[in-house]
């Protein structure tokens, strides 16, 4: 267990109608698809993933979706302080693979932006399949576009930008023309109900899979227990966030139900 540090917030961005995006000046050295526990002192603390990331800086992009997360929107300011725990968990695993694919879905697309960094820092050839209820969900265009992916590819739901559809139709598509003399690996954060998809066209088509998958938490390093998946009782907090498509699809509960703190089935 990593020791909590309290970090001023070095810039503030407004990347959707509902994402912000705080900069931190810290080292975190986290491997891409890791989280951290994030604390807004007298509200609660919850996990983020974690977006764009440098040695000397990384971003953490929150969606308001809830009263710890609504109250960090609403509060916190430029040189307001938060506390943060971690980073902690698996990480998305590329060094093997020669051909990337990433796949994010709204405010899923954080750990996506982190991969592609990374991946093509490493030289790794990177498609992105982004998808977003319309143009204004969409995120990180910009810093996709400065990591020079030739080949960033959008959908929305209602047309308004790139094509219209969802993710999983382009990949589709591409697994079918897909380079078999290339090991590739598809990697996706977002939806559930998107996730569960494009573990099972990866299945359809024999191409690895590793997905980030998001729970309730309390403790981040496996001691709790409030993030356990039915059947097998993983930990996602330290057996996860990532695994494998493969192992997602083993559980009942993927894309189908998730768990409340008091362990009550939310469909």
């Amino acid at each position: 267990m990593s020791m909590p540090i309290v970090l001023k917030v070095s810039a503030i961005r407004k990347d959707s109608k509902n994402v912000k995006t705080y900069v931190f000046q810290h080292d975190l050295r986290a491997k891409p698809g890791q989280f951290v526990m994030v604390w807004m002192p007298g509200v609660d603390e919850v996990p983020m993933s974690i977006g764009w990331q440098t040695n000397t800086e990384f971003h953490i992009s929150i969606a308001d979706v809830g009263e710890c997360t609504h109250a960090i929107h609403e509060q916190i300011k430029v040189g307001d302080r938060l506390g943060i725990r971690g980073p902690y968990g698996t990480s998305f695993e590329f060094a093997d693979y020669d051909y990337i694919i990433g796949v994010g879905g709204g405010c899923g697309t954080p750990p996506i932006l982190n991969l592609v960094q990374q991946a093509v820092k490493a030289g790794k050839k990177v498609t992105v399949i982004q998808g977003a209820r319309s143009k204004d969900y969409l995120l990180f265009k910009d810093l996709f576009n400065e990591l020079g992916i030739p080949d960033l590819k959008c959908t929305t739901d209602d047309g308004s930008e790139g094509t219209k559809g969802v993710s999983t139709d382009i990949l589709k598509e591409m697994l079918e023309k897909l380079d078999k003399s290339k090991k590739t690996c598809v990697y996706t954060c977002g939806p559930e109900i998107m996730m569960v998809k494009v573990a099972q066209l990866c299945e359809e088509y024999g191409v690895d899979c590793q997905v980030s998958l998001e729970r309730y938490m309390k403790c981040g390093f496996g001691i709790c227990g409030q993030c356990c998946m039915d059947d097998s009782g993983i930990r996602l907090c330290k057996d996860g966030p990532v695994i494998s498509g493969k192992l997602a699809l083993q559980h009942p509960e993927f894309g189908k139900y998730h768990r409340d703190q008091a362990g009550v089935v939310i469909k």
